[in-house]
């Protein structure tokens, strides 16, 4: 498994503003703050932000309290210095790799190439019969028992195609997953503005790697929080192979 103490970071500009990039360099990245977890974001969603902790190896989701004059907008691949919260609610039994973070995490840098690819490769979920662990798109809360995981990186073995419903104006993401034909609801805000500024209802291969503006190679699908009793695979961020 890569460190933290390995992995480079890209420039960016500054005008993100210093409150969100806070040390940001080429090179090396900044000393890591006690106390502190340095993770890779993977996506981020109005519910968390799942990211590898670059210590452990282990994918989390973390759940941080944006306020209302900011939405999510960590991005796939940014490494980001987050601090575990005192009391950091790990009893949901559907999504046990939750926890709770204190304050905004802070965006160090982007990793990008070999050192990102090995990152991947490393979570990415083998071939399996049931995603997540169990068959179809959802399942009532009360059947989980904290013994699944929640959040899974995959390599879709057909795919992936993104398309919005006309009857309810909904994007979905359809993909192969072995032995199943998986539609799920896309919330990756990347590709669902690459699929409105398409103009058109269905994307795919190449059209989809123009939009996009890279060829999709991995996809986090993952577990939501409970909806009307249920919690429901969706698919969380579209990946390039780095």
């Amino acid at each position: 498994m890569t460190t933290h103490a390995e992995l480079g970071a890209s420039g960016r500009s500054d005008d993100d503003g210093p409150s969100r990039r806070q040390g940001r360099r080429k090179g090396r990245l900044p000393a890591q703050v006690p106390g502190a977890h340095r993770c890779m974001v993977l996506a981020c969603t109005p519910e968390d932000t799942t990211a590898v902790d670059l210590q452990s190896g282990a994918i989390v989701r973390l759940r941080v309290e944006w306020g209302e004059e900011r939405e999510p907008d960590l991005s796939p691949l940014e490494i980001v210095d987050v601090v575990w919260a005192d009391d950091p609610e790990r009893d949901d039994l559907a999504q046990p790799e939750a926890v709770t973070v204190t304050g905004v995490p802070s965006v160090l840098g982007t990793v990008k190439g070999r050192r990102a690819r090995q990152v991947l490769r490393d979570v990415a979920l083998p071939p399996q019969q049931n995603l997540l662990g169990f068959a179809g798109s959802s399942a009532p809360y009360w059947e989980f028992r904290g013994m699944r995981p929640s959040v899974a990186v995959v390599v879709p073995s057909r795919g992936p195609v993104i398309f919005r419903r006309r009857e309810d104006d909904t994007a979905w993401a359809r993909f192969g997953w072995p032995r199943s034909d998986n539609w799920l609801p896309l919330e990756d805000r990347r590709a669902v503005t690459a699929l409105d500024k398409s103009r058109r209802d269905r994307l795919s291969g190449k059209d989809l790697e123009a939009a996009l503006g890279f060829n999709t190679h991995f996809l986090v699908v993952a577990l939501s929080r409970p909806r009307d009793g249920h919690c429901y695979k969706t698919v969380a961020a579209l990946l390039p192979r780095p």
